[in-house]
């Protein structure tokens, strides 16, 4: 497993040099800082170089890393940690990803996709007939499925711990009389327990439009026993109007 691999003096070189598919039965990379080390120093290569790469945020900026210095420095875990972070939190981000990992065996699911701007569409979702692999320390249960082709996978990680993101595509068809301006927020409720509010939908309301979005939970919810509806309009509006959801599709990512 290669943790943010070094950039500077590995990138582009010969395998023989740098880790590579080759050097064993089953090789997973996690990119977290692979932006150039000149100007950006960022510190990861950003070549896939595995039988499986994932590339978590798109592979250079990783969420909370962008935080001010004094509150990266005093960070919840020390003085000492927060300092390491600021001088290299994307690079860093991706041994505490993988920490994080042994605790979460369903949790960061890598989807297939040919960049992290398509990985934003609904274009690589759901997963594909074979499953999607777990970046981390669970990326071998997919090893027997690996090809020696380039694969690149995407995700996404909360800002703190507890990282893992889970991704769920969720459509709201509205009801009403008329078109109102205002937001529209999705709560999903299972065994597993309940996410906080997502908003689906801010602008125009139509009704008998159906609004979809990629919405990254911070929990499975597991079997969806309830859904909550909520909806709110921008300004005051002394009409008031009433809106609801004549239909709410969930999916799940796996």
């Amino acid at each position: 497993s290669g943790l943010d691999p070094a950039q500077p003096y590995f990138q582009d070189t010969p395998i023989e040099v740098r880790l590579d598919q080759s050097d064993a039965k089953f090789v997973d990379v996690i990119h977290t800082d692979t932006a150039p080390t000149i100007p950006y120093l960022g510190f990861g290569m950003s070549t896939a170089i595995g039988h499986l790469d994932f590339y978590p945020n798109g592979g250079r900026e990783m969420p909370g890393c962008s935080k001010n210095v004094i509150s990266t420095i005093v960070d919840l875990d020390g003085i000492w940690e927060g300092t390491r972070d600021f001088a290299a939190c994307n690079h860093l981000r991706s041994y505490k990803y993988y920490s994080d990992s042994i605790i979460y065996p369903d949790g960061f699911l890598g989807f297939a996709c040919a960049s992290y701007d398509t990985f934003e569409t609904e274009s690589c979702f759901p997963c594909s007939k074979d499953g999607c692999p777990n970046m981390g320390h669970y990326a071998d249960k997919y090893k027997d499925k690996v090809t020696s082709e380039v694969t690149k996978l995407y995700l996404n990680t909360a800002e703190t711990k507890n990282f893992p993101l889970w991704r769920y595509k969720i459509s709201v068809t509205i009801s009403g009389n008329r078109k109102v301006t205002g937001y529209v927020n999705i709560a999903l409720y299972g065994d597993g327990g309940n996410t906080k509010q997502h908003q689906i939908f801010q602008g125009y309301l139509q009704p008998d439009v159906t609004y979809t979005k990629l919405v990254d939970a911070e929990l499975n919810v597991g079997t969806i026993t309830k859904v909550k509806f909520l909806w709110n309009n921008n300004v005051i509006n002394p009409t008031l109007p009433k809106l609801g959801a004549a239909k709410v599709t969930v999916q799940f990512g796996e």
